[in-house]
């Protein structure tokens, strides 16, 4: 029997959530888009762990102009020209933000990593155990990027 994702109740949670995060963190307005996400050689990852009663991780993933833009907004710095640890700093708060609010909706005794960071487009990201992933693009003024969901389903459990 297949068992229904928790996903699928995170989806529009979710969308709110970052919507919220970078209109407040950064004053950058983000809508869903259809659009396709694609990884470049110049991708920037930040993702945040989920252990506990519920486990996964949430991803924020974009090309690096667009992490120099919400790097300048979110720290009101000048937009810098390589990727440097304001830019990493301000990635992996991003992702500990979007999990962090997340986190409220989940089962309690649910925690959060420290936010990692990832550059580059030769990566994958896999949580050992069966996966259900919810990936969600976002438009904005700074680019489009993509937030990734993923949860390990209880072992032994079929999923789609």
């Amino acid at each position: 029997m297949t068992a229904p994702s928790t996903l699928d109740v995170y989806r529009d949670d979710l969308a709110c959530i970052v919507q919220s995060v970078f209109s407040t963190m950064l004053e950058l307005e983000v809508d869903l888009s259809a659009a396709p996400w694609t990884h470049s050689p110049d991708t920037i990852a930040s993702a945040v762990y989920f252990v506990g009663v519920w486990r996964g991780a949430a991803l924020v993933e974009c090309h690096a102009r667009q992490a120099f833009q919400f790097a300048a907004r979110f720290m009101g710095i000048a937009a810098p020209v390589a990727i440097d640890d304001d830019v990493l700093d301000v990635m992996g708060e991003l992702a500990n933000m979007v999990a962090g609010n997340l986190k409220s909706l989940l089962p309690h005794g649910v925690h959060l990593s420290m936010p990692s960071v990832v550059v580059g487009s030769d990566y994958s990201v896999h949580i050992c155990g069966a996966n259900a992933v919810e990936r969600v693009t976002f438009s904005s003024a700074a680019g489009a990027f993509r937030i990734t969901l993923i949860e390990m389903l209880q072992p032994g459990v079929a999923h789609p």
